[in-house]
């Protein structure tokens, strides 16, 4: 996808399909601000580095934007996005192959989400209602992919995907008859079916996920999942312990509306979480768009010193007590007391990012661009 100029006029439905979902116009996420053209390093696009991190740029050769992005290693990532395409790296981003699937109908899909293990493993979500949302499995490197699930319903719109093991996983959907949609698979994508909605709390009118970076669901220790919302005020989070069987929730302190809500969640352990977000119509808001728990979601409290605008993806830096960074299309930020505070070191646009177990962190977003971190 291109950066489109703030001042074109975009119907609801153009809206939707840059965006994400949302509540009746399916319009959630950001129109972002244009951004740096892929090669150039985050420094000569307008980023101040602070406190020694900086982002460094990795070519991909693509002007898709990709949202959907799953670093395996500081050496194999893979991302997804628009115009149904797919990038693997082996070498740490020196060099990508266009992984694409091909003869399935899905050039014009839009790849949101993305979860991979290893460098021949992954699995791949397209957003849209209906049957623009599939799920895609390879497991040859992306040499060749399969279908394991289109939606068939007209009301349903699937967001993100979330696995606690390899094999298993959960994929969600905006309420259906009036509650969040869950799948499961149990064989790492091959099959899915649907988890009994008894377990999941009731969703506000208006209420819906944002399919912004593939984290508004989100795994977490052991069997912990937590789902995030927006649409609705104030905006909600989800968490289960049993892999998505059963469910609470509770309010957030952001305020949540059609543009506006929770993007993105992220934990450490069983009780330190952040989310992130704000308002995609407000791209340099920075205002509601952070909170922490350090309980493990029974209370959230805002951020004393919020991000420094609109951020759509977020994870915690690994080997460290209590950083974690967030992205948006008007820059990154880093917070070193795990969440209370937080400071901007980027003003590149990014829409994902992820870190990996053995210290890597890696971002990714429009025009094709693709940065790991530096610290």
């Amino acid at each position: 996808m291109t950066t489109l100029p703030r001042s074109l006029t975009v119907t609801a439905a153009t809206l939707a399909l840059l965006a994400g979902s949302t509540t009746a116009t399916r319009a959630t996420t950001a129109l972002a601000a244009p951004a740096p053209s892929a090669t150039q390093s985050s420094a000569s696009a307008g980023g101040s580095p602070t406190s020694g991190y900086r982002w460094t740029m990795k070519p991909t050769g693509s002007d898709a934007r990709f949202r959907g992005l799953a670093p395996v290693s500081k050496r194999v990532a893979w991302v997804s996005g628009t115009a149904g395409t797919v990038l693997r790296t082996l070498d740490g981003g020196t060099t990508w192959k266009d992984v694409s699937p091909q003869g399935l109908g899905t050039e014009k899909l839009q790849f949101r989400d993305i979860e991979a293990f290893d460098a021949r493993r992954a699995v791949i979500l397209s957003i849209g209602e209906g049957g623009d949302s599939r799920i895609l499995r390879t497991s040859n490197g992306g040499a060749s992919w399969t279908e394991s699930f289109r939606n068939e319903e007209a009301t349903a719109f699937y967001d993100c995907m979330a696995f606690t093991t390899p094999q298993r996983g959960v994929a969600m959907s905006d309420p259906v008859d009036g509650k969040f949609r869950l799948i499961r698979t149990t064989d790492g994508g091959r099959t899915w079916s649907r988890i009994n909605p008894k377990g999941m709390p009731d969703a506000k009118e208006g209420e819906a996920g944002f399919a912004a970076s593939g984290t508004c669901l989100s795994a977490g220790a052991g069997r912990r999942m937590y789902l995030v919302s927006g649409g609705t005020n104030p905006a909600r989070v989800f968490s289960s312990r049993d892999a998505g069987r059963t469910w609470t929730v509770a309010d957030s302190p952001l305020a949540g509306s059609p543009s506006a809500g929770i993007f993105s969640i992220a934990y450490r352990g069983p009780s330190r979480g952040i989310i992130v977000g704000g308002d995609y119509l407000a791209p340099t808001a920075a205002t509601e768009n952070a909170a922490f728990t350090t309980d493990g979601g029974k209370t959230w409290r805002k951020s004393k010193v919020n991000p420094s605008g609109y951020r759509s993806g977020s994870d915690w830096v690994p080997r460290t007590r209590a950083t974690a960074l967030a992205v948006g299309p008007t820059g990154s930020d880093v917070t070193t007391d795990g969440g209370r505070t937080w400071k901007s070191f980027d003003t590149g646009s990014f829409d994902a990012v992820e870190c990996t177990r053995d210290g890597a962190c890696w971002a990714s977003g429009e025009l094709g661009r693709v940065a790991t971190l530096k610290r």
